[in-house]
């Protein structure tokens, strides 16, 4: 008697895939991964406001831990800028607070509040050492918080982000470590397709033969179905025969080129037409190029810590050395392996398929043991993950090494080193539309608190006080600014129209004046939006982050960004 066989139940998503299905497919589990180890840490000052938000865009996400430090008391102006406290909460510390009902919109977040004064929570570098990332909210105290914060972080890697919201406008800071790498920059799908055409490998052009033997006695249903890459590799050995072996090398060799794929398609084909030959005619100038590597893998190929690998080097480097040994052996990339659609018989397309995905595991393979040996040579303890090495394989070509700086602070204009940025700078205030105006006028915002700290604390003045208050930031903002200026023109030794310069300046000078220290909650929620992006791009080292400084008008609803 037959019994059946009950086949096992299919495995579903899982409780939390089904939370984070729409993030996973951004950033996969591997950035998830990095995204729950993280430990995010608040430096929380003045309204408070888009340090919050920034913190409830990663909660929500699954951010595995933030603490929020900040001393002060919940107030009434508090309960008009921040969704995240209560009427009850008035008295109440603020970092407690806002943790609480921070943690209420996702349980899975470990969130801490330390109700401490930030200048003595970073007295001691011990405090700092477990976080993965800061957040310093402005304002803040410049000489006792920023600059020695900033500078820790420097020392010991760690990303930094400066945030600005006052009045309508914002401003990101971001500070990277001085070698900041990433692979897996998402490109355009398109442009990651590597055929191989001037380079193909044995099977390949095995297969190739096979289904273009004798090509001009297959049937139409046959002629019409030849994979587009079949075509053009059949039409380059052509090619070839009739030029001393070289392929087409400039526009007018492809054109030609071109123009002999075309010929070759059958023009009464009555099953279905020739639309593969249409698509080896339009990939012609596409798929015909010359192997070569992006400036950016060329960056991290020439970096020293490439060329010099130690026992101490990061996974990252280890892999970018065996890739480098790699290219120099085949002058090619390894193969990602994927294949675009195009217009074939099943088996034939999947034959290709598995054409490329086992050429795409030779090379990984090939890698791999370069890497084991290379992890030999530096008598490493532990081994770099095949799934790391195959990632950084099939992004190879688009990997980019962002080269941080250090966070430029507020100070006399006379220290201030622009680094090479002065012309840049000037070249950006000569521009009507530019933002840099925004940026140049937040260091002035940043300046007068240095040299003004009392006013931080200070109760919201009122009536001629806050007229007063108003005038007396409007011109220290003015004077810095003016200093810059001609900071800026002796660095660069480029004239500029000082007067048009300051007249864009003094009307973003006069809306920061006149908001002084408030924050507007809608402002701060989109900035804390895009924090919370460029947070999520550094944490799990995925797509590229501003490079450094993005800048935002809330009155013309712009953003921009420059490397300052």
């Amino acid at each position: 008697m037959a019994t059946s066989v009950t086949p096992p139940p299919l495995q579903g998503p899982t409780a939390k895939e089904k939370k984070y299905d729409r993030q996973l497919r951004l950033w996969a589990a591997g950035g998830q991964k990095a995204l729950e180890e993280a430990h995010v840490l608040l430096l929380n000052d003045g309204a408070g406001t888009v340090g919050v938000e920034t913190l409830k865009n990663l909660v929500l996400p699954g951010v595995g831990n933030f603490t929020i430090v900040d001393d002060r008391l919940v107030q009434e102006k508090d309960l008009g800028v921040n969704f995240f406290l209560a009427e009850e909460s008035l008295g109440q510390s603020r970092a407690e607070e806002c943790c609480r009902y921070l943690q209420e919109l996702n349980p899975e977040v470990s969130g801490n509040a330390i109700n401490q004064n930030i200048e003595a929570f970073i007295s001691s570098k011990d405090n700092l050492k477990k976080y993965t990332l800061i957040l310093i909210a402005a304002p803040t105290s410049l000489s006792t918080v920023l600059k020695r914060v900033a500078s820790y972080a420097w020392d010991a890697s760690i990303p930094l982000l400066y945030i600005h919201s006052n009045g309508f406008y914002s401003q990101i800071s971001l500070q990277l470590p001085l070698d900041f790498p990433v692979v897996d920059t998402h490109p355009d799908p398109v442009s990651t397709q590597d055929l191989r055409l001037l380079n193909p490998w044995p099977e390949l052009l095995d297969f190739m033969r096979t289904k273009t033997h004798n090509i001009k006695a297959l049937s139409d249903h046959e002629h019409g179905h030849i994979p587009y890459l079949l075509i053009l590799l059949y039409y380059l050995s052509e090619w070839k025969a009739q030029n001393d072996g070289k392929h087409p090398e400039n526009y007018k060799e492809k054109s030609t080129f071109r123009s002999m794929v075309g010929n070759g398609a059958r023009k009464d084909n009555p099953e279905g037409g020739e639309e593969n030959f249409d698509e080896a005619v339009g990939a012609v100038l596409k798929s015909l190029n010359p192997p070569s590597i992006s400036s950016g893998l060329r960056d991290v190929f020439e970096a020293d810590h490439c060329q010099n690998p130690t026992s101490q080097s990061s996974n990252f480097w280890i892999i970018a050395n065996a890739l480098q040994a790699f290219h120099r052996t085949n002058n090619v990339l390894p193969l990602p392996g994927a294949l675009p659609d195009m217009k074939a018989q099943s088996g034939d397309y999947i034959q290709l398929q598995n054409i490329y995905k086992s050429k795409a595991r030779q090379d990984l393979a090939d890698i791999t043991q370069r890497v084991r040996a290379l992890e030999k040579h530096l008598n490493k303890t532990t081994e770099v993950d095949e799934k790391e090495i195959e990632a950084f394989c099939k992004g190879a070509a688009f990997v980019k090494l962002i080269k941080g700086s250090p966070l430029r602070i507020a100070e006399d204009p006379k220290f201030i080193d622009w680094s090479g940025r002065a012309t840049y700078i000037l070249q950006e205030l000569e521009n009507e539309e530019s933002l840099i105006k925004i940026y140049l006028s937040l260091l002035a915002f940043d300046d007068y608190y240095e040299r003004n700290p009392a006013a931080l604390y200070s109760t919201v003045p009122s009536g001629d006080a806050a007229e007063s208050e108003q005038r007396k930031l409007k011109w220290s903002m003015t004077q810095y600014t003016d200093k810059v200026i001609e900071e800026l023109k002796k660095s660069s030794k480029v004239d500029v129209d000082t007067e048009a310069a300051q007249e864009r300046l003094n009307n973003v000078i006069m809306e920061l004046a006149r908001g002084g220290l408030a924050e507007l909650h809608n402002i701060s929620a989109l900035t804390g939006g895009m924090v919370a992006q460029e947070v999520i791009k550094v944490l799990t080292k995925q797509y590229v982050p501003i490079d450094n400084t993005c800048v935002f008008d809330g009155i013309r609803s712009e953003t921009a960004v420059f490397r300052v």
